[in-house]
Parts: C-alpha cells; structure tokens; sequence
C-alpha cells in the first residue's frame, strides 16, 4: 500500500563512490531537467516517483554499498514507495548481467557510458547542446570538473578501465566553456577530476598538455581556486608544477596516489616507478614549491606482502611526512591482472597494517599542523556548524581533508566567502582560527 502520492515525473538521483560519479549524477541530472523532469539528489522527501542509482564498483565495501542502496530501493518499490528503479554506473557496467539475474525487480540496468539509453527508456532526449551544464549537488562555491574519462593503466588491482574503458580526454576549448559555466553559477573552486589527471592531452594533443589546460582554466575570470586530483606518478609531468607555481589561483596541492612504498610491491602492482623514484619525484617537486600540500592513497595487504614489505612502506611514510594520507585494504577484483595471485594476506593483518599507517600519520599531521599556529592563510568559508564557520585553506579539499574552525564573531561570514584566518591552535586533522579584521 503506498504511504503517500507520487510526484509523476519526479526523479531521485541517488549517487555512490567517488567525485567522478558525482560529476556524473549532475550531468544526468542535468539531462533530466531540460526534459522536464523534476530532479533531486538523494531527496528526503519520499514522494519520487523514479529512482536512478548511479553505483561504484570499486573495491568490495563499495559494491556492497551499493548492492545495499539497490535492495533497499526494490523493497521501496515492491511497498509502493517509488514506482520505477532504475540502476547505472560503475557497478552496472561491471556486473549487468549477474546484477539483472540476482536483482530482477530493477527496471532496467545501464553502463558507464549508456546516458542516452537511460534517457531514451525514461521518454526524455539526450540534448548534446548541454554541454558543461550540471546541476550542481555540492555547494555552489565548488565543482568538480571531470577533464578525462577512463584509463590506459595497467595497475594490477584496479578495475577501473574494466568499467571506464581507455583513456579519453575532453577539448581544452569544451573544459574552458564548461568552467565559464561553472563561474556564472557561483562556482569560485574547481577541482579537477579524471582516473588519471596527468596522462591528459595524449589521445588529442599527442603529447601530456595538463599544463596547457592549466593555464586556459586559470585564466577564466572568476576562478580563484584550482585543485588537481589523481595524478599519476610514473612520467609525471613536471610543466605542470611550473605552472602551479607561476599561476597564483591554482592550489599548491597535489594529489597523487602512489600506492605502496615497496619496490618490490610495486613492480607487481605494474605501477612502472619505484620507491626510489617516487621519492625522488616527492623531493623533486618540494623543492620548486616547498609549502605544496601532498597527498596519497596506499593500499595494505596487497598479495605477497610481507612484514618487510609493510616495514618498508610504513618507514617510508614516516620519512616522507605526507600533508595527507589515506589508505585502503586490498580487494581482491575479479578480471585484474592481480587476481590470477594469491590474496594470501589474512583480512585482519590487513586491517591492522592499514590501522598502523593511519596511526602514524595521525601523529605527522598533528605535528605539521602545529607548525600553523600563529600563521595567517586565507580560507574559503563551506558552511556553518553551531557556534563555528567551517572552512578550508588551499591545502584541503573538501570531504577528505582538514578543515579550519572558526568561532563566530560580531563579523557574519558568507557561505563561499573567502576570510583571512589566524590559527590559533590545531589537533589531529583541524584547525581552529580567528577572522582578521
């Protein structure tokens, strides 16, 4: 029996994983609205006639999110909540036939790069004269934008090009129009997004040419911050760190997943680089911009990883002093080329591996952090929360990095704004500031 009427035409668009997928759902949603669809992200008003999953197929705690999300949306529909599901992404383009078998009360299952079709089975038009239009699900005062799609990596555990498919870069000339976009709707940061950031250029351009788009994007009137996430160690292009450093409204902060800190571990990851060439590359690129914030991403547990080969990477990390640090158990994916090796590491020393490595960096971010008291940064204001503005400073982006509290005064503070900030004092992963007059 249904609880309540059913908006007719109103669609929920309900969105997991990664930014990339965020990119995506606001595209989509986007599509829908120019269809004349009434469109929501992830409403809390139940009333949604049509839900669309947008999934992540990544590593196994986010398929099984997303397999959660989908049940819990059939049970939704088989009690009358919402008449049609609907199911796309990275999930969807990995496992469609097993997911149609398993989850047959879904109306229809759709890949990666299937939007016209979902369109089409929704009665709605897929309008390319939209181009860089998005309805925007984070605040108005930052966006991501997706520069490429898919990947030419051989990385030995990921799945990603399974999903995403090769490499394919998007015009400089279609970026600059879709940031120009992104200003007239408020936008004052942008992050750029892609699986793999400095392999940008080569399918168009026959060369890497991130450092062109760079410069192009910096110029857009409008756009005070640009971040750069993902970037690939091996071959990275260090044009780009000459322009991060001349162009003033591109962070210094670079994100750039290495992955491990063994050799050894490395080289059967395909990763083509390293420790040692990583570590040249992380000193290489400190010493042009000595105050660039770095952050990684590792992996535990990865098969044949051994206590050296975690004691290896865990000194590395401690001789490094990453401004940020994330890091994931191994999942062991089907149809990667680390698949056909053993996952031989017991899930709870991968666990425990991974909990050590976040305990020491806790320690080296607390110390770096302590090392900003007293200093003055210039800090864009995300939202409130009770008696403190939230913010960042160019070393964070938002979600997964510190943030700067600062205590509400006499001064109302714009949501979007920018303040300079004295911080006053620091803990693990935030710090707590004061607005300069």
């Amino acid at each position: 029996m249904k609880t309540k009427t059913l908006k007719k035409n109103k669609v929920n668009v309900v969105t997991l994983g990664c930014s990339k997928n965020i990119f995506d759902s606001e595209v989509l949603m986007s599509q829908l609205k120019a269809n004349t669809f009434e469109v929501e992200h992830e409403s809390e008003s139940d009333d949604s006639e049509i839900v669309i999953i947008n999934t992540c197929g990544f590593i196994d705690n986010a398929k099984q999110e997303s397999i959660d999300t989908i049940l819990n949306f059939t049970d939704a529909k088989k009690n009358g909540k919402v008449s049609k599901v609907f199911v796309t992404g990275c999930l969807s383009e990995r496992y469609k036939g097993d997911l149609e078998k398993e989850i047959p009360e879904v109306d229809a299952y759709f890949g990666t790069k299937e939007l016209p079709r979902l369109l089409k089975t929704l009665k709605a038009d897929y309008k390319k004269e939209l181009l860089g239009e998005r309805i925007l699900t984070t605040p108005t005062h930052y966006a991501y934008l997706k520069i490429a799609e898919g990947c030419d990596r051989p990385c030995s555990f990921c799945a990603i090009p399974i999903m995403r498919g090769k490499h394919r870069s998007t015009p400089i000339e279609d970026l600059v129009l879709h940031a120009e976009s992104l200003v007239q709707k408020g936008v004052k940061e942008i992050m750029l997004i892609a699986q793999d950031l400095t392999y940008y250029g080569l399918d168009l351009y026959k060369k890497r040419n991130l450092s062109e788009l760079l410069r192009k994007l910096s110029d857009v009137e409008g756009i005070e911050w640009i971040r750069l996430h993902y970037a690939f160690p091996a071959g990275f292009p260090m044009d780009v760190i000459d322009v991060m450093k001349e162009r003033k409204n591109i962070c210094n902060y670079l994100d750039i997943p290495l992955q491990h800190g063994s050799t050894k571990i490395l080289k059967s990851m395909r990763r083509g680089i390293t420790r040692e060439k990583t570590e040249l590359l992380v000193n290489t690129i400190r010493e042009k911009i000595p105050d660039i914030c770095i952050r990684t991403t590792l992996i535990a547990g990865y098969p044949g990883e051994t206590e050296e080969d975690f004691q290896e990477m865990y000194d590395w990390v401690e001789r490094t002093r990453f401004d940020r640090l994330g890091i994931f158990t191994y999942s062991h994916e089907e149809n990667t080329h680390a698949y056909n090796l053993t996952d031989d590491v017991p899930d709870t020393i991968k666990q425990s591996r991974a909990n050590k490595i976040m305990e020491l960096q806790a320690g080296i971010s607390h110390e770096l952090n302590e090392l900003k008291v007293g200093n003055e940064y210039k800090v864009i204001v995300d939202r409130e929360e009770n008696d403190h503005y939230i913010g960042r400073t160019q070393f964070d982006s938002p979600e997964v990095d510190n943030e700067v509290k600062i205590l509400k005064g006499q001064n109302h503070l714009k949501i979007g704004s920018f303040v300079n900030t004295k911080i006053t004092s620091a803990d693990v992963f935030d710090l707590i500031g004061e607005q300069l007059a």
